[in-house]
Order: structure tokens, then sequence, then C-alpha cells
């Protein structure tokens, strides 16, 4: 049998046939492969972390904005001071026991009582709470002071011009000015705290000594800003001399007429931001008063926050005012009727200093912190007010 040599011949070219025969070469390929897979991860690593630090870059944006409106940052402005923080801890346990970095928060007081002085949200909060038991505070002008004596301008004398001629020679005339002194009185009282309270965390312990101080403050002021005579407390208005008194006659009641002249006997630029001013027994007989037609003079608030009003003007429930007289009583001054902002002025000091005595009641479980401050008040414009007198 003949046998035929079959040659079978590579599709491929020579070079690449020696090049599969070549290490060096398959070498080179292996690695061009991973550098081109390397490459190509590197990519998709890059662009992934682009795309979750774009995602990352948008959420925090998204959190600032959040974080930045009124309310958040009103949560934010809750985070207590380090000067309320240190006030805190010196009420809960003294100066001995705190930080040295509370310490140095809290600011020593200057006067010979000694104490520290409460920070400057304490004195808010304090100040919050004083309107509601010395409502004279909530319609007077209150200023702060550092002095404890104030000398005030008062015009006591006007200009007064003259009609003449074109060539008629001018009068002279020229104002007169006077000075009015107000002092500055001190007010003080204590408060009695547990030990229970003060160590107990959840106990607010820096509004209820807000509170209570505005409560015997508020009780104590608001009586000498109506009826103090001026010796070691302010000259309450209705102890000042030279505002008119409007009397209703004798053995005449309380009537619709006299409330409508007292309204227009006050001279306008003050009727107009006038309040009315009367403890709570006589608010309750003004309340009947009609006038002609049969309309009540007393109405309503239309809204809650916005007080009642008499003849347009607002009412202020205030508590140390005069009652009414009764059959057998002397004449009365029940109702002021004026405008506080212009007419009664009320100085701070702002410098509420608190002293702490854990040693005097300790038998009784207690700690009594002493608070005092300093503060002025008194009538800087007669004009601005009207009293009525009643007369049984």
């Amino acid at each position: 049998m003949k046998h035929e040599v079959i040659e079978v011949r590579s599709a491929l070219p020579i070079e690449t046939r020696e090049d599969n025969n070549d290490p060096l070469a398959a070498a080179t390929a292996a690695v061009e492969e991973l550098r081109t897979a390397a490459e190509q991860h590197r990519t998709q690593l890059d662009q992934r972390v682009t795309t979750e630090t774009r995602a990352l870059a948008e959420r925090i944006a998204a959190m600032e904005t959040r974080l930045n409106r009124p309310g958040n940052q009103q949560e934010q402005r809750n985070e207590p001071a380090i000067e309320q923080r240190a006030f805190n801890s010196f009420a809960r346990y003294g100066v001995e026991r705190m930080e040295a970095e509370e310490v140095r928060a809290l600011t020593v007081s200057t006067d010979t009582a000694g104490g520290y002085l409460a920070p400057e949200q304490f004195i808010n909060e304090l100040d919050r709470n004083l309107v509601e038991f010395s409502p004279i505070r909530d319609v007077a002008r209150v200023t702060p002071v550092s002095a404890g004596e104030l000398l005030l301008p008062k015009r006591t004398g006007t200009m007064s011009a003259t009609w003449g001629g074109e060539t008629a020679p001018a009068t002279s005339t020229q104002p007169v000015y006077d000075q009015q002194k107000v002092s500055i009185f001190e007010l003080k009282c204590y408060v009695d705290v547990s030990n229970t309270l003060l160590e107990d965390a959840a106990f607010d312990l820096d509004n209820e000594l807000a509170y209570d101080f505005a409560e015997e403050f508020g009780r104590a002021e608001g009586a000498a800003f109506i009826n103090g005579d001026g010796t070691g407390k302010p000259k309450g208005l209705l102890e000042t001399t030279g505002i008119e008194i409007i009397d209703n006659g004798a053995g005449l009641s309380l009537t619709a007429d006299i409330m409508i002249d007292v309204y227009h006997a006050l001279p306008t630029a003050y009727a107009r931001r006038a309040t009315w001013a009367m403890n709570r027994r006589t608010i309750g007989a003004v309340r009947k008063l009609k006038n002609v037609g049969g309309d009540y003079l007393w109405q309503d608030a239309l809204s809650a926050g916005n007080p009642p009003t008499i003849l347009g003007r607002p009412v202020v429930e205030m508590p140390d005012m005069d009652d009414l007289p009764d059959e057998a009583g002397e004449g009365m001054f029940p109702i002021v009727f004026g405008d506080f902002q212009s007419g009664f002025r009320i100085f701070d000091r702002k410098n509420l200093s608190v002293l702490r005595d854990p040693y005097s009641q300790q038998v009784n479980g207690l700690v009594r912190f002493h608070a005092r401050r300093r503060v002025g008040g008194a009538v800087t414009k007669t004009e601005a007010f009207k009293i009525l007198k009643i007369t049984a």
C-alpha cells in the first residue's frame, strides 16, 4: 500500500507562529492584558468614588439646610451656655464642688453682701416672669441703668410765639428746664429649696428659682410703683403730686358718664396711647356700665393675647390699685387712665445677685437662696395721667 504524506499548513502568518514559540512575547502580552484590566478597574473605582462623594455632599448640604431652619436654630440655642451651666451648678452643689471652668464663668458680685451675679439667660427669664406679678412693667418704659441715682431733664415751661407784622420785632422767649432725681432702691428676698430637689437632675432649678424670685420681686415692686411713699422704696403713682384728680362728686357712684369724662380729660397726644389701670374688684363694677344706648363700655378681646378695652383703650389689671369705697368709705382712687410709656419710668440695675446659704436651714433639709436687685421707678410726666376719685 502506498502511503501519502499530507502536509498541513497553518493559516497564521509565519511571524505569529514564531511569536507563539517566544516566551518573552507571551509574558509581554500577559502584562499588557493585566495593565489594561487594572486601568479599567481604576476607572470604574474612580467613577464610583465620585458618585458616592457627590451623594454624601448632597446629604450633608441637606442636613445643613435643615439645621439652619429657625426651629432647629432654636433647639441649638437651647443648649445652655457655660455661664448658665455654672450658675446651675452653683445653685445645686455650691462653689466648693464646682469644676474650675465653671467657677471661672461665675461673676462675683462686687456689692458688700457678696454672692454671684445671675447670668443673662436667668435675668431674661426673671424679667419675663416679673410681668405676671407686676403688670405695670408691661405698660411702663423699662430701662437698664448702671448708676445708683439718675437726674432726668424735665421741661417745666415752653416757648411762646406771638403774631406780628412784617417789620414788627419778635418777643424774646425760651423754654424752662429742670431736673428730676430718681433714686435706685434695693429689693431683696429669699427662697428655700429642699436638698432633694437640688439633687434631682430632672428638676428644672433655673426656671423654678426665676419664677419664685419674680413672684416676690413682682409683688413688692408692684405695690411700690402704685402706692410707694418714696422712703426706702420708689414713689408710687397714686402718691405723686401734680396728677390731675377727677372727682365723681360726693354721693355719686361709678357711672359710664364719669368714665367718659376721664377719657376726654386726658390730652389727645397721651389718650391715643393710654391704658386703663384698676384692680379686679373695680373691673367687675366697670363691666356692668352701659352708655345711653344700652351698650357696655367694656369690650372683651376679639382674639387671644389682646387685652379687653374700655372706650377703645386697653385695660390692665393692677391688684394694688384702690378698691371702690363702700357706703361709709372715704374718697378712694380706684382708676387711673394714662400713657404709661410716656409718663412712668422703671430703671433696672440688671445686677441680680444670689447668695447660697446651705447652713441656716439645713436642719429642715433646705438650702436658702438670698436674692437682691436694685430698681427704681417714678412718674416722669404728671400730665400723662388722670386719676378718678370715687367718694361714697
